[in-house]
């Protein structure tokens, strides 16, 4: 069985979901692929690991860094799952390249290259939005693309937590808009 929650932040609704022990999605409503790994059986339900999710999101929208983080169990592939624990060791307030993320996960894998394009795939579908900070991943050019959430929400989560927004821009054309 799977369970949600809401909760109300100051960048919009947010939907946390849960398999009863761990936090399995957080999205903000209406975002590109929004609940996709979120069985059609679940139901509305308060949960400690909703109550955890809740303090870590209170804590992270008051500008500070959470010191804990609720037990996460994403869904996905292999390679998704290997995408996301590199994007769990990008620093609080600091972003890296797809390329950046691609050169890690094929480090882990073993292989000499990985697909750019590939690692953004894997980023977009990102179940766990926020604690899971796909938001701190940008183009090669310091573009902001690439949140499913929206580049404006990208730009405002990367300024809370005090990153360089100098060297990063709005990209000009593309999906990214």
């Amino acid at each position: 069985m799977e369970y949600t929650h809401h909760y109300t932040s100051p960048l919009g609704a947010i939907t946390l979901a849960s398999d009863g022990e761990s936090l399995t999605g957080l999205w903000f409503d209406g975002q590109k692929y929004f609940a996709a790994t979120l069985s059609p059986g679940h139901r509305e339900a308060a949960l400690p690991v909703f109550d955890a999710a809740k303090r870590w999101l209170d804590t992270y929208f008051a500008g500070r860094a959470p010191a804990f983080t609720p037990k996460l169990a994403p869904k996905g592939t292999a390679f998704r799952r290997a995408v996301w624990q590199v994007l769990l060791t990008i620093p609080r307030g600091e972003t890296r390249t797809y390329g950046e993320v691609g050169r890690a996960v094929a480090g882990q894998l073993g292989l000499s290259r990985m697909s750019a394009q590939a690692v953004g795939g894997a980023v977009g579908r990102n179940p766990i939005s926020l604690l899971i900070p796909c938001h701190r991943v940008v183009g090669a050019d310091g573009s902001l693309t690439g949140y499913a959430g929206g580049v404006e929400k990208k730009r405002r989560l990367l300024s809370l937590e005090g990153a360089d927004l100098s060297a990063l821009s709005l990209p000009r054309r593309g999906t990214a808009l």
